[in-house]
């Protein structure tokens, strides 16, 4: 399990009870927690012993790994250290089943998430203000601490080649046209063609469809030290609220048990800091309330804020005005695109369940600040379709270039 439960990232043994000053230092998710560097480390005063468990939990979390952090790391080896295990010994010593031991010292089967070089972590703009201002320094030569403080200083062989395949990951190959503002994954014939895939629209939905639509907050942004559940009811509100200020990326949850559903909420919010240092706020969007699925939901799988849409109207919005849906059969069985999704997701080693309503394909928004606009929809034609990270991060950082100049229009 790669829980973003912070109290769960840090576990119970040194970094218990750090808390408190991570988050004074703007260090209060996991996705940022994971981008420290060796300096960061120094600047809020981490222990060696610190360091290494905090490197440790780092790469467990990547390869959702975590069940067997505190015991890793209750033997006061580091990383390095115990990558060079035999794998017998991590099976008898810290009782690794044969699959997670392969998982473990396979240094290339996860990425790390990197922060794209022209983009400052917020948490570390946050901790050179703090120290630029104790110690009287002039803001131009903060601003220079802050351009040599984006990549660990010490990063060892396998870092290395993360960092790498993770920003390759981000960038847009040359030659590359924008898709366009509305986007979906191909539908392949099913079952040899007998059966053709569900209609989805061209055209990207007006903004007038989605901007007065009732929603209600179940949930804010989870931040570490907070309550796991809320427990007081948010009155509704307009959904234009939520973007009133910063441009927003409103994932639209087709069921919040279903593990393609879990694997796809995951691996965008850990690219948090990333939309963080683009102004960009993540939400997620759900059609029905079922609160033991969103107390588990929320934060393990998902730590940005949650809202419920009980007309559904940003789902209906997505197919054109009416829902779209897909059967278990049709759309599942005999559908290999949505096979090949399972199959992804179902190697993250996330749980699952069955409950609450599953045939109502969701998808992904992008909407900029204020009226500006729809600037990216994303359509779950086969179950598990991921709107593509690279063209998400692509389309932020777009919004964030070109609003000032657009004023009221995309």
């Amino acid at each position: 399990m790669a829980s973003f439960s912070i109290e769960e990232f840090l576990g119970e043994g040194a970094l218990k009870g750090l808390i408190p000053k991570l988050v004074a230092g703007g260090w209060d998710d996991v996705p940022t927690i994971k981008m420290m560097n060796s300096e960061d480390m120094d600047w809020i005063k981490l222990t060696q012993q610190q360091k290494d468990a905090l490197e440790l939990r780092s790469y467990l979390h990547d390869r959702s790994l975590m069940e067997y952090a505190d015991r890793l790391e209750s033997s006061k080896k580091s990383l390095a250290e115990l990558l060079s295990t035999s794998t017998l010994e991590l099976s008898s010593q810290f009782g690794m089943k044969r699959g997670h031991v392969a998982r473990f010292i396979d240094r290339a089967s996860a990425c790390r998430v990197s922060m794209p070089p022209s983009y400052v972590l917020p948490a570390r703009e946050r901790s050179m203000s703090s120290i630029s201002s104790s110690q009287g320094d002039e803001p131009s030569k903060t601003t220079e601490k802050l351009q040599h403080v984006k990549t660990p200083l010490k990063v060892s062989s396998y870092q290395e080649r993360s960092v790498e395949q993770s920003a390759a990951g981000l960038k847009i190959s040359e030659g590359y046209v924008f898709k366009g503002i509305v986007a979906a994954e191909p539908a392949e014939p099913r079952l040899c063609g007998w059966i053709q895939p569900p209609p989805i629209v061209e055209q990207v939905a007006p903004y007038s469809s989605i901007e007065n639509i009732s929603v209600q907050k179940l949930t804010p942004e989870y931040k570490g030290g907070m309550a796991r559940l809320v427990t007081t009811k948010a009155p509704p509100m307009k959904a234009s609220e939520l973007w009133k200020q910063k441009p927003t990326i409103l994932l639209c949850v087709r069921r919040p048990g279903c593990v393609m559903c879990r694997a796809e909420a995951h691996q965008l919010y850990s690219r948090k800091p990333i939309f963080d240092a683009m102004g960009c706020q993540l939400v997620a969007v759900l059609h029905e309330q079922i609160e033991s699925e969103i107390s588990d939901f929320w934060p393990r799988y998902w730590g940005g804020a949650v809202i419920l849409d009980r007309s559904m109207d940003f789902f209906k919005a997505l197919g054109g005005g009416k829902l779209l849906k897909n059967k278990f059969i049709t759309g599942f069985l005999f559908n290999p695109r949505a096979i090949a999704n399972y199959k992804r997701a179902k190697a993250t080693g996330f749980q699952k369940n069955y409950k609450g309503e599953g045939e109502i394909m969701g998808g992904l928004f992008i909407i900029g600040s204020g009226k500006t606009g729809i600037a990216y929809q994303f359509i779950e034609r086969n179950f598990g379709d991921w709107a593509p990270t690279a063209e998400v991060i692509d389309v932020c950082s777009r919004l964030q270039r070109e609003l000032p100049s657009q004023g009221e229009s995309l």
